[in-house]
């Protein structure tokens, strides 16, 4: 019997991978790991939410306009600088989670803009715990000298905050910027910055 085989080469023509073929496939990986671990950490954080949504402190904090300076890049110290940050922290609730927006640049010239979700935890009527996350767009600086890799940062972010009578709020907060492997050049930043947050009802009143 005879048989004919295919030229290799045009085996290997059909099975070969095209390269943008397989660069869109691998950001799509990624993209999809980034939201799964944003899914997971949402779950956890609605559940522990449901331990502390009850308190009596939560019942009627308002809006507020934090502002923020701080010390960018303390760990690494590869970009280390001045940051400076505006935000305004919904009291609207999705969920017990609130949408928040934030602005913030370094005495570098980068600039971060974005938007997220936060959850405040209350210990008391004096302390609050408040986790957050927001992708940001992210511009390098002229004089910086890190560059974070891509144009999407994802800030994750830990604030301990002392609730004052008029509802004010002085706290701490640690930072950390990731672009979560959307690029192969992933360096990310930490920042150290004390916030206040002022009320939005007192500014209007």
């Amino acid at each position: 019997m005879l048989v004919i085989h295919p030229p290799i080469a045009s085996i290997a023509d059909s099975t070969r991978m095209r390269p943008n073929e397989l660069n869109r496939q691998v950001e799509e990986s990624r993209v999809q790991s980034v939201f799964e671990k944003l899914s997971k950490g949402l779950a956890v954080a609605a559940l522990v939410c449901g331990v502390f949504a009850a308190s009596p402190a939560a019942a009627d904090d308002p809006a507020f306009i934090t502002g923020g300076i701080g010390y960018y890049d303390f760990n690494r110290q590869t970009d280390d600088s001045a940051e400076l940050r505006l935000e305004y922290r919904s009291d609207h609730k999705i969920w017990e989670l609130k949408p928040f927006v934030a602005i913030s640049g370094t005495t570098n010239g980068s600039v971060f803009v974005g938007a997220g979700v936060l959850m405040d935890l209350y210990f008391g009527n004096r302390w609050v715990l408040t986790p957050s996350f927001a992708p940001h767009y992210y511009h390098e600086g002229s004089s910086s000298k890190k560059d974070l890799g891509h144009e999407i940062e994802f800030r994750s972010q830990i604030e301990l905050a002392y609730r004052f009578d008029d509802r004010s709020r002085l706290g701490l907060s640690v930072s950390h910027y990731s672009n979560a492997s959307l690029s192969d050049n992933n360096p990310g930043s930490e920042t150290v910055m004390i916030n206040y947050s002022i009320p939005t009802t007192s500014l209007f009143e």
